[in-house]
C-alpha cells in the first residue's frame, strides 16, 4: 500500500470518527445531569425493552382511524401517534400525528422544538405558513389542497388554518419520536406561574390592561396526549 494511499484512509477514517462522535439529539425538554446514582435515573429517550420480548402491538396504534373533537374555540384537534402512542417509535427517529379542522378552524402558531413537519393534505383546504427567524421574520406561506404537502422546517413558528367550509383532515409526519410541541399564545399568557406583567408589556409594546387581559383567558390546548 502505498504512502499517499495510506494517508487518505487514516485521514478518512479519522474524518469518519469525528463526524460520528456528536451528541445525540434531545428527546425531551431538559436531562438534568445527577452524580449520585442512586437517584431515579432518566435517559434521552425511553428505555428499551429486550427484543425477544417485542410484539406486534408495540409498534400498532389504531388511534388515527377517528375523527379528532373539534368541538373547542380553535375548531381543531391534533392527534400525536409518537413514542408515546408506539413504543416501538423508540430511537426510529419517526413520528405522525393526525389533524382534523372544523370549518374555519385553526391549528395555531406553534413550533416543534425537536422536529421538522411535512404535512399532507387528505380533505379541505388548508392555509398555511411558518415565519423564518430573526431578522428577516419572512412569513413563508401557501392555499394547500387535497393531496398537496408543504414543510415547516424544524423549531420554526407555523401555523394551519382551515379556509373551506367543510371540514378537512392532514397528516403531519414529523423527524422525532418526540417532537414535542409549544403553542406560542398558550406558553406566552398562560405560563404556570405566570410571565411577569413588566416582561409582556415591553416585549409586545402594550399597556398593562391588555396583558392582563390575555393572561386572564383561558387557552385552548388542542393536542390529545
Amino acid at each position: 500500500m502505498g504512502a499517499n494511499t495510506f494517508a487518505y484512509i487514516v485521514l478518512l477514517a479519522t474524518a469518519f470518527s469525528v463526524a460520528s462522535a456528536s451528541d445525540p439529539s434531545p428527546l425531551q425538554d431538559f436531562c438534568v445531569a445527577v452524580n449520585d446514582t442512586k437517584d431515579t435515573v432518566f435517559v434521552n429517550g425511553k428505555f428499551c425493552r429486550d427484543p425477544k420480548l417485542a410484539t406486534p402491538n408495540d409498534f400498532f396504534f389504531s388511534g388515527l382511524r377517528l375523527p379528532g373533537n373539534t368541538s373547542n374555540k380553535l375548531g381543531s384537534m391534533v392527534t400525536p401517534a409518537n413514542v408515546a402512542q408506539i413504543p416501538g417509535l423508540n430511537t426510529l427517529g419517526v413520528s405522525l400525528a393526525r389533524v382534523d379542522f372544523a370549518p374555519y378552524g385553526l391549528n395555531p402558531p406553534h413550533i416543534h422544538p425537536r422536529a421538522t413537519e411535512i404535512l399532507t393534505v387528505l380533505e379541505g383546504t388548508l392555509y398555511v405558513g411558518f415565519v423564518t427567524s430573526n431578522p428577516e421574520n419572512r412569513l413563508i406561506c401557501k392555499v394547500l389542497y387535497k393531496g398537496d404537502v408543504f414543510v415547516f422546517p424544524q423549531g420554526l413558528i407555523h401555523f394551519q388554518l382551515n379556509v373551506g367550509t367543510t371540514n378537512a383532515v392532514a397528516i403531519a409526519s414529523l423527524a422525532s419520536q418526540n417532537p414535542g410541541v409549544i403553542t406560542i399564545a398558550n406558553a406566552v399568557f398562560g405560563s404556570k406561574p405566570a410571565i411577569s406583567v413588566d416582561v409582556l408589556t415591553k416585549a409586545f409594546q402594550v399597556d398593562k390592561n391588555v396583558i392582563n387581559y390575555l393572561q386572564s383567558q383561558f387557552w385552548t390546548d388542542n393536542h390529545t396526549y
